[in-house]
């Protein structure tokens, strides 16, 4: 009989009897090996006459056993009344449908197969299945990859309010500029009773239109400067249209690949005018653009200077309130890093690589490599300071978890930062573990003999293996 079927974009053969007339019975079987990763020949009560299976995750499950067992026996037991259910459906001449079922796999996670059940000549039923551990193994990395990009996006969500705060109710008339236009892009309340002019009429506008002709240029020479040097004197202006005299200074930053200006005004009367900074000489250069912290305290650690990465990792919106400050107060062990920090330097001058995290002012942390210097010579001795933010999701990406640490390693970089009472249970649990692990490997998975092994119950054992997913897992 003839089919020329087009359903849901599906074509069927024209004329299977014509053209598979010569198929030899051992044919047969071998397109059915290569086609489908698991293939099970069933009788009507499910049991399996015979099996083949090209899938080198299935093979793991040793289908060569599975001969004379019913196919309701090997699959975990939410996958069981699926079985049924195809079995009857096949038997029943129903419209066969791909329906996942999970096969237990000794201590490691399931294997999943979809599984399509069809009755051939007789009462007996062939089921096609198709491995689907790469694609579950792929599903579950990209809700890995998901779940972390949406913690950084929170994270960094919170960090702009954090900033549109600070800037909102900055007291310090503040404009930002974008370096390549010259036009106004945000601007705070505080700049805007400065300038005494609305947001609408300032955003979007050129910031030299605000000044007089000979402070624009002026001010056009220290963007000028800025932009090649890095950093730049604060210069005298004149607003427009009489509204009285400034001090112009300003900064550059990068943000999604552009650069900006961060310039500050301040009147004549205003007690925080801007300033040459004491210790401007020792950011110069390259050391004000690195993208990592750089700072230089006086043999106290008390802040000299620092670079806007630094006050990105601390969560600070101005140098002015880092400086005069101990480097330990923004340190993840206070004390103990300082001690440590200060006892090196002093014995080698240097200390490369050295781990810890910073704790910002809003109760940000982040994971950073410091590397320090000693400068003893001079008329004012001094510290200096990279700081290398080494990130919170790297871990993750790597397939390392944030639960249970899985060595030493892991467990000496717990210390100092959680209570000693939960890293000695931490460490109970990695030994635990470890010695689960290692019982079923001596045993061969055999979890009866692991559990006698090990001096525990069954029950215990079975407990133990899902609290550290080592059993079987939910599909």
């Amino acid at each position: 009989m003839e089919s020329v079927a087009s359903r849901n974009g599906r074509v069927s053969f024209r004329s299977p009897a014509a053209a598979f007339s010569d198929l030899d019975p051992e044919t047969i079987g071998l397109l059915i090996e290569e086609a489908a990763d698991v293939a099970l020949v069933l009788e009507p009560d499910g049991t399996i006459c015979d099996v083949a299976c090209s899938s080198e995750d299935a093979s793991r499950l040793e289908p060569q056993s599975w001969r004379g067992r019913n196919w309701f026996d090997i699959v975990t037991v939410e996958s069981r009344p699926k079985v049924v259910e195809m079995v009857n459906a096949a038997l029943a001449g129903d419209p066969a449908r791909w329906r996942q079922v999970n096969h237990p796999a000794g201590s490691g996670p399931d294997i999943p197969v979809r599984y399509l059940a069809r009755r051939l000549r007789g009462d007996r039923i062939l089921a096609l299945g198709r491995d689907l551990v790469a694609l579950a193994a792929l599903q579950q990395r990209l809700v890995e990859v998901q779940q972390t990009m949406e913690r950084e996006y929170a994270r960094l969500r919170h960090a702009e309010t954090r900033y549109r705060l600070l800037f909102q109710l900055a007291s310090e008339p503040v404009v930002i500029v974008n370096a390549t236009t010259g036009k106004i892009q945000e601007v705070n309340p505080a700049a805007l009773d400065v300038l005494q002019r609305s947001q609408d009429r300032t955003v979007g506008r050129s910031f030299t239109d605000l000044l007089d002709a000979d402070s624009a240029r002026s001010v056009e020479r220290m963007f000028a400067t800025l932009h090649s040097s890095g950093h730049s004197d604060p210069v005298a202006a004149c607003l427009r249209d009489n509204r009285g005299p400034c001090m112009v200074s300003a900064s550059i930053f990068r943000r999604e690949e552009s650069a900006y200006y961060l310039v500050r005004l301040s009147l004549p009367h205003d007690e925080t005018a801007i300033v040459a900074p004491k210790h401007n000489s020792l950011l110069q250069g390259v050391m004000q653009g690195l993208p990592d912290g750089f700072v230089v305290t006086d043999p106290e650690l008390r802040v000299l200077a620092c670079n806007a990465a630094f006050l990105d990792l601390t969560q600070l919106a101005t140098e002015d309130q880092a400086k005069g400050h101990s480097l330990e107060r923004w340190l993840g062990r206070g004390s103990i890093d300082a001690n440590s920090l200060l006892s090196n330097l002093r014995e080698h001058g240097s200390l490369r690589n050295f781990s810890t995290f910073i704790r910002g002012e809003y109760e940000g942390r982040e994971d950073v490599e410091i590397t320090a210097v000693s400068v003893p010579d001079g008329d004012a001795p001094c510290l200096g300071f990279i700081i290398r933010y080494v990130g919170r999701s790297t871990r993750e990406l790597n397939g390392v978890p944030h639960g249970l640490p899985h060595s030493v390693d892991q467990l000496t970089e717990l210390v100092g930062r959680v209570p000693l009472k939960d890293l000695v249970r931490e460490a109970t649990d990695v030994i635990e573990k470890l010695c689960i692990e290692a019982s079923l490997r001596l045993t061969r998975d055999n979890r009866a003999s692991a559990a006698q092994m090990l001096g525990l119950s069954r029950q215990s054992f079975y407990a133990k293996l899902r609290r550290y997913g080592l059993g079987e897992l939910d599909s």
